[in-house]
């Protein structure tokens, strides 16, 4: 049995969850349209280019959470969910996941998408683990800051590190599936890493680094 990390957006989903969300709340009058999608795709950009500021975009993806009632804001997740995350399911990430599952191994998503949007995701593909930037709450409304370290690029190391010492666990056979260059220190942590349908950048050292490279598409 081993400790088997999946990176969500790209890899178990065929769509980036956070940014089809910036897409969703500005369709749904929830921001100011024309300002929000313009910097909702400039950060995309960024985080593909590998050249994302992890703090600036996290105050961004909170902004919308503080500016409207939770219970507004659970209502559109559950349509988000069903409209636009659903069909972006991977039969074959499914299968993967399940694959795992049965040898007993313990599985993890970790995320730099807030948890506000991705536990739900997380629970459709049947996961019960799930490290991602948690926005903070003050007498139950969402402030639009985040808690502690986001888990983005090395602060996956160190959230994942600081997770698998609190549940006893080891990094001892471990796996980790990503499609994004992003992930490279998580890469190199685990003993198993394998790039997933991977942007350039990741394709370039796999191949390099003779690590398995795999498609969930199609």
């Amino acid at each position: 049995m081993a400790l088997v990390v999946f990176d969500l957006d790209e890899t178990l989903i065929s769509t980036d969850s956070d940014h089809i969300w910036g897409e969703y709340v500005a369709d749904h009058n929830l921001v100011d349209e024309s300002s929000f999608r313009e910097e909702n795709q400039r950060f995309y950009e960024n985080y593909k280019r590998g050249e994302l500021d992890i703090d600036a975009y996290m105050r961004f993806s909170c902004r919308v959470l503080a500016e409207h009632e939770p219970a507004l804001l659970i209502e559109h997740r559950k349509q988000f969910i069903e409209q636009r995350i659903q069909p972006n399911l991977l039969p074959k990430a499914l299968e993967l996941v399940d694959s795992h599952r049965q040898k007993g191994d313990t599985l993890i998503v970790v995320t730099a998408t807030i948890e506000f949007i991705t536990e739900p995701i997380v629970e459709l593909l049947g996961i019960e683990n799930l490290i991602a930037p948690v926005p903070e709450q003050i007498d139950g409304r969402y402030t639009g800051e985040v808690v502690g370290i986001p888990s983005f690029a090395a602060g996956k190391v160190t959230r994942l590190n600081d997770w698998v010492r609190q549940h006893n666990l080891s990094l001892d056979g471990s796996y980790c599936y990503t499609d994004s260059i992003n992930d490279l220190p998580l890469l190199k942590l685990v003993e198993n890493p394998v790039a997933v349908d991977p942007d350039p950048g990741l394709l370039k050292i796999a191949q390099s680094q003779r690590w398995p490279v795999i498609s969930l598409r199609g």
